[in-house]
């Protein structure tokens, strides 16, 4: 019933005038939270062949199929005109999106400090300290299972659980400073995140549990996590002095039932009822991905969590279940195998059937953006540069349900959360990477500023950047976010406004880009319901910049009891 509700607030923001929005507060939260009763069924353990589970079941994301599914068989569905596109379903009258299970509004309900934006997931009491630690007391006790990142658990005391990983091969301190800097974007920008840290330790802290197995990558078989192979990573590890260099992530609490999809819902969840590929959150965290160079958005990394009401039962219903993404170490750069694929990263699908047609139309006689003088621009970070950073044709490894369907408001919306990265935010979020040369952190700071300021610059002109819209008093304010972040020169911002397609209203608009539209009262404080037609006003505010006009709708209830904000809708004219 939720999903039609918001569905209803979507159309209303993209219909003509008659449409009303009702007299209501905004969904600033979804109930999707609540605990819900999952269906019982027989899930075998090691140690109770005949053991009942009553949380959603476990999914399991075999990454072969997931790329057979995003090469050949959705592609072949959507070129069969089975799938069909609109606006996101879970949006609020305010064009936002509401704190759920999936996404918390934090820079985009207020400011963060740059201690908050560094830690990212991690609360402070998570952060590790190992010179406070005695050898041998961080236990190994499972051997890191997946991926291609040598890795293994670790139990600290006091601290709890953590996966440490090690850099890839060739770009020492690349992947461990990614893992970090892209959690703490994604945390900041509102998703639900592991707490990532690299950590500096000694490896006589290390204590070997015997007898653990592990499997080495997604078809590997199982082997020995045994001394040798625990040696084999040392070796491999970065060096500080006598210490070692890995990333550590926190374990999540509750128990893990595997991805989420992009696409559908998980039908054993009761709170699940809006399609994923119709999430605004999903969608727009393309613009996300392409801001930090991520290309590995397939649903492997991500991790939903049942957290049962009773935790001693961590498989009992009730309870609920968080969505939350997982391992962002192929950002900023990270290098494949081959050439030639790193070469087009960002740039085109690994197998992207758009290209391969046009070729073949055209004989393969065009050159690509990949083969027409792009070359790696630094020796750590490679291809992550800003000068061939193109937003809205930006593409990640393999088709993605929701990214494919992203619209031009969910790129907007997404692009006025992140113009809220200050530049120090952004050095903020560089200097968590903790790289050895300072000139990695700058270069880091440089690419994702330049990036974040293409972005804004697409993605801020064609609809209004006015945000943060509410009524003080007898006045209409905002922020314009594309004048705060510097898209266009100050004096590029010229503020008009009118009511009801022809009064005219003042408008002030100081330094802050803080703008506020003096509103005149068209109903008194008695007579007719409060939702009376007579009561009912439309504003369109410009700031001549963006192509399209921020639409404002409320319902003026007298001069004793003031103006009411409906709904803001934003339009490309």
């Amino acid at each position: 019933m939720r999903a039609f509700v918001w569905l209803g607030l979507g159309l209303a923001a993209c219909s003509p005038a008659e449409v009303r929005f009702p007299l209501r507060a905004p969904i600033t939260r979804d109930d999707d939270l609540r605990a819900v009763t999952a269906p019982c069924h027989a899930e075998t353990t090691k140690t109770d062949p005949n053991h009942v589970s009553c949380a959603p079941a476990v999914y399991v994301s075999p990454e072969l199929w997931d790329e057979a599914d995003s090469v050949f068989f959705r592609p072949l569905t959507n070129a069969l005109g089975l799938v069909t596109s609109g606006e996101a379903s879970d949006v609020n009258s305010l064009d936002e999106v509401p704190d759920s299970s999936w996404f918390a509004n934090r820079l985009g309900a207020g400011p963060m400090s740059l201690t908050e934006v560094r830690l990212g997931g991690c609360d402070p009491s998570m952060i590790l300290d190992p010179e406070a630690s005695a050898d041998r007391s961080w236990t190994i006790d499972k051997g890191k299972p997946d991926g291609n990142s040598p890795g293994f658990r670790v139990n600290v005391p006091g601290k709890g659980k953590y996966l440490f990983k090690l850099d890839g091969s060739g770009q020492p301190e690349l992947s461990t400073a990614a893992s970090v800097i892209g959690a703490a974007a994604y945390h900041a920008a509102g998703y639900n995140t592991t707490c990532e840290q690299v950590v500096y330790f000694k490896p006589s802290l290390l204590k070997l549990t015997p007898g653990l197995r592990y499997k080495f990558a997604t078809l590997g078989d199982e082997r020995d996590f045994d001394q040798t192979a625990l040696e084999r990573i040392v070796r491999a590890a970065p060096r500080r002095g006598a210490t070692i260099r890995m990333v550590a992530s926190a374990w999540l609490p509750g128990r893990g039932i595997g991805p989420f999809r992009y696409e559908g819902v998980r039908p054993d969840d009761p709170n699940d009822v809006v399609p994923h590929e119709d999430r605004r959150e999903l969608r727009a965290n393309r613009v996300l991905a392409a801001w930090l160079g991520h290309e590995d958005t397939h649903e492997k990394n991500s991790v939903d969590v049942w957290f049962a009401d009773h935790p001693e039962s961590p498989d009992s219903s009730p309870g609920h279940v968080v969505h939350s993404y997982l391992d962002w170490g192929d950002c900023l750069g990270t290098n494949w195998p081959q050439e030639e694929i790193t070469r087009r990263m960002g740039y085109s699908y690994i197998v992207d059937w758009g290209d391969i047609a046009s070729d073949f139309v055209r004989l393969g006689i065009p050159s690509r953006p990949w083969e027409n003088g792009r070359a790696a621009g630094h020796e750590l970070f490679g291809y992550f540069d800003v000068e061939h950073f193109v937003p809205d044709r930006w593409k990640n490894e393999y088709p993605n349900p929701a990214f494919t369907r992203m619209t031009e408001r969910d790129a907007a919306w997404m692009a006025r959360v992140l113009a809220r990265f200050t530049p120090e935010s952004v050095r903020a979020l560089a200097e968590a990477g903790r790289f050895t040369d300072p000139g990695n952190t700058d270069y880091v700071e440089s690419v994702l500023e330049g990036r974040l300021s293409r972005i804004l610059d697409r993605y801020l002109t064609r609809l209004s950047s006015i945000a943060d819209v509410h009524v003080e008093g007898d006045e209409l304010c905002g922020v314009d976010l594309a004048e705060r972040r510097g898209v266009r020169e100050p004096g590029r911002f010229r503020y008009t406004a009118h009511m009801n397609g022809g009064v005219l209203l003042p408008v002030a608009a100081d330094e802050g880009a803080r703008v506020c539209v003096a509103l005149v009262h068209v109903a008194g404080d008695g007579g007719g319901p409060d939702d009376a037609p007579n009561r009912y006003v439309r504003v369109v505010l410009e700031d001549a910049v963006a192509v399209g006009p921020l639409r404002a709708y409320l319902y003026d209830l007298g001069p004793a009891r003031g103006y009411r904000l409906a709904g803001i809708e934003r339009t490309e004219r």
